[in-house]
């Protein structure tokens, strides 16, 4: 990944709905949710969503397809995973780290639990 796709990613993600709106769509998996429950979830307006969507379908972080009358999103693991591993990138110079270990822990909320997750 190139520093300036980076930047343009990392910046569809700093605003809290646009935050809130692509981890509702990882949390969702390859099925997508519909705009509607999207904004039902967030408590957002339609027109609100629609330009938060936007913003996250031009940073190329999800993906939509129409269902009937319904817009569908769907997180683009891909791209998700493009962005950690850019920001992982030669972690701890190349040695021996900790740093996904860590993030497990995090992830399972068993942060100073386990001698491994201290």
């Amino acid at each position: 990944m190139k520093n300036d796709i980076a930047v343009e990613t990392l910046s569809a993600l700093a605003q809290e709905h646009r935050l809130a709106a692509f981890r509702l769509l990882v949390q969702a998996g390859q099925s997508g949710v519909p705009a509607g429950d999207i904004a039902d979830a967030l408590n957002l307006p339609n027109s609100s969503l629609s330009f938060h969507l936007a913003q996250l379908r031009h940073a190329g972080l999800v993906t939509q397809h129409r269902d009937g009358r319904s817009l569908i999103y769907v997180a683009n693991y891909q791209a998700m995973n493009a962005l950690i591993a850019y920001l992982m990138e030669n972690c701890c110079g190349g040695s021996d780290c900790a740093p996904l270990g860590e993030l497990s822990c995090i992830i399972e909320g068993k942060q100073n639990e386990t001698p491994a997750c201290a």
